[in-house]
């Protein structure tokens, strides 16, 4: 088990090393496939024993080996935190009641962790989810709920996958109707449409009891950040600030637990409110 957690953090940080390209690249429409890595203020080729995780950041101390320029810590941090995350799919995998199931339900997860981190990072950067990689979240998800559904055994994997795309087109024809709405009300856009797709992603991926908690969870620790930040001064009375990373916060709460994990800790609540 030991070298299957280290395996997953070593292959997560080369994928949040990776994440860091597209973040960086997908927002100025530069490939992130070709030219390899660079410094963006010299151009140098960044050689392949720096391009390490994290280890390469902290032996060139945070600096470019040709032109001294700062490299932010930001680079080794979502390398981290993209390995913490590849070992926490873990978590789902082992709540698979069917063994066969566990290395499918790990592959899975893994793929939907990889889509969610760099939707992350540019909207929290550019208030935008890019429509590919939602575009790719929505087909992922459908390919893994028809996976596991038929793969998985269970007794009717047809209506498991309408179940995932009516729950896909409900996320985003709701989010859609809500931004609307909250535009005309508001006088200025109150959610962006890109929000709409990576609600269409929950529930391609959760299905409609998925879809509905993983909105919860955004809305409510959506709400909690902003009311801090109005709070702290750190937000203005209308000032934006990104929703999508709450929505991934969600559905990967939901992926990891499972929604009637949820619901029933809800029901809970309320019964002993």
């Amino acid at each position: 088990m030991t070298l299957v957690l280290i395996s997953l953090a070593l292959f997560g940080a080369c994928i949040g090393s990776f994440t860091n390209v597209v973040v960086w690249r997908l927002p100025r429409q530069e490939s992130p496939i070709w030219p390899g890595s660079h410094c963006p203020s010299c151009g140098h080729a960044v050689r392949w024993h720096d391009n390490v995780p994290v280890l390469g950041w902290l032996r060139l101390r945070g600096r470019c080996r040709d032109c001294s320029a700062a490299i932010s810590a930001r680079y080794p941090i979502v390398e981290t935190f993209s390995g913490c995350l590849w070992v926490s799919a873990l978590m789902a995998a082992q709540r698979s009641s069917d063994n066969s199931m566990v290395l499918i339900t790990l592959l899975m997860g893994l793929v939907l962790v990889s889509l969610l981190l760099p939707l992350v990072l540019i909207d929290l950067d550019h208030l935008w989810l890019p429509e590919p990689i939602c575009r790719a979240g929505v087909i992922c998800g459908v390919l893994a709920t028809a996976l596991l559904a038929w793969g998985g055994g269970s007794d009717n994997p047809k209506a498991v996958l309408l179940n995932h795309l009516i729950a896909s087109a409900t996320g985003l024809l709701v989010m859609e109707s809500l931004s609307a709405l909250a535009e005309r009300i508001l006088g200025q856009p109150a959610l962006g449409l890109g929000d709409a797709k990576l609600a269409a992603v929950a529930g391609a991926w959760r299905g409609l009891g998925g879809l509905g908690i993983s909105m919860a969870l955004a809305v409510f620790s959506g709400a909690a950040v902003g009311t801090v930040g109005r709070w702290t001064g750190r937000l203005g009375p209308r000032q934006p600030f990104p929703f999508g990373p709450f929505i991934a916060f969600g559905i990967w709460m939901t992926w990891l637990m499972g929604a009637s994990w949820w619901w029933q800790r809800w029901l809970a609540l309320m019964g002993g409110a």
